[in-house]
């Protein structure tokens, strides 16, 4: 399979899955809010992020172990291979062990922060069931998940979620109307988990010759503890919020953060999911050293994600207001409406896609020893500017710091990129910004008379589609001035695809026409097949 099909399957699945997701993940919390209440649903999301942590293994450690593992596929060296994937399994069971220990403190104390709303064994119990999920999630087979990653095969695996995701949300969603209780939904989701791990051994183990007896000679995996020390500030970074506002705020804060980020965050998925599979093919390219494809590759890449991403989370940062308004029209016990965080969580979140092509080409060339005080900078950054602010501005506080920490790491990891590994010029970058900035100051003053028409879903669909035309056209006005070239082999591509689409369709009748008439002479796009007669109707 080459290199563009497989681009092209992890693409297209990942997408499915992502959509899938922030289907499911709009269900989910609304059935929360319905049968259970804006305190339980913070304390549901409050102990979730908690458990983040359990993710080391698959973003930290895993990003080098799938750094690692793009030259030997790349060189079929299977022997290499199977030292890889063992050496990477010893290494999850330690950090399996640590993070037991991390869980059981977690249960220890975390019960007596939430005393005041919920009894001690009510939220001792939740912690059990959730970190039971996530380590099923996370440890069982994630060698395995990592080995499919590099291999540009990630569209099995993501397949196989997709699945559990749809099987959950319906488990799920049918358990709450019948009655049933937090505990025993959470502990559905544990179950249902399993799936996955189970599916994944068995494909690797047919496919794969992997030789897990194989005796270990030194260390196969570079820089794995930095990829760890990167992963520990990348969590930090992303439960900040939730821990700040979980000691120095309430859990109806949390509950209303959880909601906004639910809008946004999905939003951020959809377009990671567009990156599936382009940090494995740079790796490839990289491992291979194709230096020339690998910088044209980049560029477009980067162009392609500005565009995407400035879009989206232009019209992300007009809509999400209206939408919370319908989303929560029934829901009494908290203040949903805060137009300033609204704002500031769409934009640090957009600045975190916008640094995804750079993020991606640091991490294929391995450079995670070279880069960590960034990550660990940025995490610093966003627990200082949130706890100082969290008690003046509440919500806004903690976005303020997590838009000056994301703000801070995308123009490190470009700059980075721009003089360690592709030395191309940082303007690039920056011309890029200032090109965003333009589109996103357009959009929001020309859409700033667009208002649903009704306080409903339809309303909001009606503004959401003049929105995103007056966003897209903007976005296409100021990308013609300036990288006018890109938009001109983006339509001569699009071009492309339908001239052999209707080459195809022109085949595909000529060949129907020819079994129909038994396989005589052969007929031009311009017969006129008679049934009677065997032939085209003017004998051409």
């Amino acid at each position: 399979m080459t290199r563009k099909k497989k681009l092209l399957y992890n693409t297209i699945t990942s997408l499915t899955y992502q959509i899938l997701t922030l289907v499911c993940g709009f269900i989910l919390p609304r059935c929360f809010l319905t049968y259970y209440g804006s305190s339980v649903n913070g304390l549901v999301y409050s102990i979730t992020q908690f458990m983040g942590f359990v993710s080391l293994a698959e973003c930290g450690v895993g990003a080098v172990v799938q750094s690692a593992l793009y030259k030997p596929l790349a060189e079929k060296d299977e022997l290499l291979v199977s030292r890889i994937v063992v050496s990477s399994e010893r290494f999850f069971r330690k950090i399996a062990v640590i993070l037991c220990i991390y869980t059981a403190v977690l249960m220890a104390g975390y019960p007596f922060i939430t005393l005041d709303s919920f009894d001690y064994l009510y939220t001792l119990g939740l912690i059990l069931i959730i970190s039971t999920s996530s380590f099923v999630q996370y440890y069982f087979s994630m060698s395995y998940r990592i080995l499919l990653s590099a291999d540009q095969l990630a569209f099995i695996q993501l397949g196989l979620q997709s699945v559990t995701i749809l099987l959950n949300t319906v488990f799920s969603v049918a358990l709450m109307r019948v009655g049933a209780g937090v505990h025993v939904v959470k502990l559905t989701t544990s179950l249902i988990f399993l799936i996955q791990p189970m599916a994944l051994t068995l494909y690797v183990k047919k496919h794969y010759h992997l030789d897990e007896r194989i005796e270990l000679k030194g260390e196969p995996i570079e820089q794995k503890w930095n990829g760890l020390a990167q992963h520990i500030a990348a969590v930090v970074l992303g439960n900040t919020d939730i821990v700040v506002l979980t000691f120095f705020s309430t859990l109806e804060n949390v509950s209303v953060y959880t909601v906004y980020h639910l809008v946004v965050n999905g939003v951020k998925q959809i377009l990671t999911s567009l990156t599936s599979g382009m940090q494995s093919m740079l790796g490839n390219m990289y491992a291979r050293k194709e230096t020339e494809t690998l910088n044209k590759t980049f560029s477009w890449i980067e162009w392609l994600l500005h565009f995407a991403v400035i879009f989206t989370f232009t019209c992300t940062a007009i809509l999400i207001l209206p939408f919370v308004k319908v989303y929560t029209a029934d829901v009494t016990d908290a203040n949903y409406f805060v137009p300033a965080f609204a704002f500031l969580i769409s934009a640090a979140q957009a600045l975190y896609c916008l640094r995804l092509p750079y993020n991606m080409m640091v991490l294929a060339a391995g450079h995670y020893k070279q880069t960590q005080w960034s990550a660990i900078i940025e995490a610093g950054i966003n627990v200082a500017v949130s706890v100082a602010l969290v008690k003046l501005f509440g919500l806004v506080g903690v976005a303020i710091g997590t838009l000056s920490a994301m703000l801070y790491r995308t123009t490190y990891l470009a700059w980075y990129l721009s003089k360690n590994i592709l030395f191309r010029n940082f303007r690039c970058y920056l011309k890029h910004m200032a090109v965003d900035i333009l589109c996103v100051t357009g959009a929001v003053l020309l859409t700033g008379w667009i208002e649903p028409a009704l306080p409903t879903y339809f309303g909001w669909i009606m503004m959401a589609v003049k929105v995103a035309f007056v966003t897209l056209s903007l976005t296409f006005i100021f990308n013609t001035l300036f990288y006018l070239d890109y938009l001109k082999e983006v339509f001569r591509r699009i071009s492309g695809v339908f001239i052999k689409f209707e080459k195809g369709v022109v085949r595909m009748i000529k060949t129907i026409l020819n079994k129909l008439r038994g396989g005589g002479q052969n007929l031009t796009a311009s017969c006129v097949f008679c049934p009677q007669r065997g032939r085209c109707l003017y004998a051409c």
